[in-house]
């Protein structure tokens, strides 16, 4: 095995291994209905930078080891650019491209998210895979989910929130169906410094 490999991945092993245990018991806690979208999303509103502050680990970003990121922008079809990039456990960047496309045109708070040349994730049309289940009301903060609750991410648009924010937060993942300790925190500059379930900071 290239040790290269090993070095590069052998912190975000040990953190899944860690994390696996107590993801696998809570995971079956789910709720069978698919989380609910946000009532109305203002989609140019809701372009642009966001930091992940926190996310249920996921094996493709597992690479990342802090200042994940989203940008989104509209291509030329209408649909979303979607830019997502990190800093590597090695100190280096990583980063891919898809695009999103509306598949609720009510709220247009549901989309299907793809990645040219990513198994599983390539096919650019298809069933929600991405839901907006709560946001602040001035777009400060977005809870993001799929109808399985086998994902999830809080994206801020700065790269901290403050105490009000965070109980938002914790608040909308609950009315979501899930379980905030799945939920683990991203190291971002300028806010959250390490790896911890959401629930015990």
């Amino acid at each position: 095995m290239n040790r290269n490999w090993i070095r590069t991945f052998a912190p975000a092993l040990a953190v899944a291994a860690a994390l696996s245990t107590p993801i696998a018991g809570l995971a079956a806690t789910a709720n069978a209905d698919a989380p609910a979208p946000i009532a109305g999303l203002d989609l140019p509103r809701y372009l642009g930078s966001w930091y992940q502050l926190a996310a249920i680990p996921q094996y493709f970003n597992l690479i990342c080891a802090r200042d994940t990121r989203a940008d989104y922008s509209l291509d030329d079809q209408g649909d979303v650019a979607v830019h997502n990039s990190c800093t590597t456990w090695s100190g280096g960047p990583n980063d891919i491209r898809g695009t999103a496309t509306v598949t609720d045109p009510v709220t247009r708070a549901q989309l299907h998210v793809s990645f040219p040349g990513v198994p599983t994730q390539d096919a650019r049309y298809g069933p929600p895979n991405y839901i907006v289940t709560a946001l602040g009301d001035d777009y400060s903060w977005a809870l993001v989910t799929d109808p399985n609750r086998l994902s999830g991410f809080v994206l801020s648009r700065t790269a901290s929130l403050d105490p009000a924010q965070w109980r938002a937060v914790r608040d909308a993942i609950a009315a979501a169906g899930e379980n905030d300790c799945l939920y683990v925190t991203t190291p971002t500059t300028g806010g959250l410094a390490g790896l911890a379930p959401l629930c015990t900071v």
